[in-house]
Formats: structure tokens, C-alpha cells, sequence
């Protein structure tokens, strides 16, 4: 048979299969917006009527606009977090010798590792003894713990691509370490920077199995909400709220490549 046509047959397939994977990934947001604006007290679709309801239902009722605030400080509070500590750490793996550092570099990836479920028993445990359930306070470090892998590799990818000769001639023309970095390295592996805080933004936007575990009362978050609302009612002003958080979500992703692009041209 002949090479060529092989070769054709196998890009064709790989198309098709490609785009069935697509259209399986894009099929709930296919069907959740439409229901978003649906005139109907139920989830019908498609909606006889299209309505903004179900926005007006959500903007208007304090809980949900609680939920909501809570989940932004707790997302912005692990970005504070985690973007100083992820870019200190990678900068430190990548240019340590030490042998432990393999390691520690384990130790920070352990939550994209490990499955959430464990991770959220083990930090409600951890919590439980230090008074940090259903704190604000405590969600912010939660946050910023399962955001910090996040940071590590975005930033840690393009530092190992980074010629560290520029910082090494800062440095001998006087600057101390910390200051050469933020002049000569930062800037110049500052789109890594930005990508890994808004999938940090991103991570802890969406979180909802830990929030079930240690969030509630004043302090309870978007997510533990809507939850909670599907498993006692199926409710359209989630519907609502999940076109929001997917629109706001692909708005940070083409942010991302974005800043990606301009960074690449400058």
C-alpha cells in the first residue's frame, strides 16, 4: 500500500478524533449557557424563551453575592501568595545544587499529584487542630498551596530555558542577587510569571472539593454553594453562574496567550 496514502489516512483520523474529543469537552458549555438564559423555573433545553432571569436572580441575592465575594478574596489572596513563594522556589530548584532539592520540588508538586479527595481529608485534619475551618483565612492558604504547582512549573520552564550569563554579569558589575534578579531576570521571564498566577487565579476560582471540607457559614465559597444548591434543588441561577465563571475563565486563557505572544515578539 501505498506510503503517502497511509500517511493521509493516519492525519485523517487523528482529525477525527481530535475533533470528537473537542466536541465532547465543549458539549456541557454548548448546552449550561443557553439553559443560562432560560425563561422556564426548570432546565429545559433548549429554553422555550430566553430571559436574564437567572443573572438578575444571582446578582440580587446577598448569599450568592457573599459566595461570590468570598471567592474572589480567597482566589486574589492565593495569587499574593503563591506567585512570591512559586517564582522564589523555582528560581531556587533551578539554580541549587543541592541534593535535597529534587525533593523539595517533589514536596511542592505533591498537590496535582496526590488526588484532591486525600489532600482535602488532610488539610480539614490539619485545620480541625488549628481552628482554620471556615476561615477566610484558612481558604486563602488552601488556595494557595494547590496554586503553587501551578506557579513552579510555568515559571520553572522558563527559567531552565533562560540564560543565566546575563545575571551573572549584573551581579559582577555590583548587584546583589535579589536585586539582579528583579532587574535582569524577572522581566524577561515575566509572561511565565503572569501565566502561572492566573492559572493559580484560575485553580482556586474553580476549587470545590476542599471547599466542601473547610469552608462554610460567611466564609463559604461560590463553588461549595452551587453545590450544595444542585444537591437540594435544581436551581437555573447556577446555570447563570457557570456561564460567568466559564466566560471569565477563557478571558484569563487568551490573557495568557496574550502576554505569551507580546512577550515572544519583544
Amino acid at each position: 500500500m501505498n506510503p503517502t496514502f497511509n500517511l493521509s489516512m493516519s492525519r485523517v483520523l487523528l482529525g477525527i478524533a481530535v475533533g470528537l474529543i473537542l466536541v465532547f469537552l465543549l458539549l456541557p458549555i454548548v448546552i449550561v449557557v443557553p439553559l443560562s438564559f432560560s425563561d422556564t423555573r426548570f432546565m429545559t433545553f433548549p429554553p422555550p424563551a430566553l430571559s436574564l432571569r437567572w443573572y438578575h436572580a444571582f446578582f440580587g441575592n446577598p448569599a450568592w453575592m457573599d459566595a461570590a465575594r468570598t471567592t474572589i478574596i480567597a482566589s486574589l489572596g492565593a495569587v499574593v501568595i503563591a506567585t512570591p513563594v512559586g517564582v522564589a522556589a523555582a528560581y531556587g530548584i533551578q539554580h541549587g545544587t543541592h541534593w535535597s532539592l529534587r525533593y523539595v520540588r517533589t514536596a511542592l508538586m505533591l498537590p496535582l499529584m496526590v488526588p484532591i479527595i486525600i489532600v482535602a481529608v488532610g488539610v480539614f485534619f490539619v485545620y480541625s487542630q488549628m481552628g482554620f475551618v471556615n476561615t477566610l483565612t484558612g481558604l486563602v492558604i488552601a488556595d494557595a498551596m494547590l496554586g503553587l504547582p501551578y506557579m513552579l512549573i510555568s515559571v520553572g520552564a522558563d527559567l531552565r530555558t533562560f540564560d543565566a550569563t546575563q545575571e551573572m554579569v549584573a551581579r559582577s558589575l555590583g548587584m546583589n542577587r535579589l536585586r539582579s534578579f528583579m532587574t535582569v531576570t524577572l522581566p524577561q521571564i515575566r509572561a511565565s510569571v503572569i501565566s502561572g498566577a492566573v492559572f493559580v487565579f484560575i485553580q482556586a476560582l474553580d476549587e470545590t472539593v476542599v471547599a466542601l471540607f473547610i469552608s462554610g457559614g460567611p466564609n463559604q465559597t461560590l463553588t461549595r454553594r452551587m453545590f450544595v444548591t444542585l444537591r437540594d434543588e435544581i436551581d437555573p441561577t447556577i446555570a447563570a453562574i457557570s456561564t460567568m465563571l466559564t466566560a471569565l475563565t477563557l478571558c484569563l486563557v487568551l490573557g495568557v496567550v496574550v502576554s505569551r505572544r507580546s512577550a515572544k515578539r519583544a
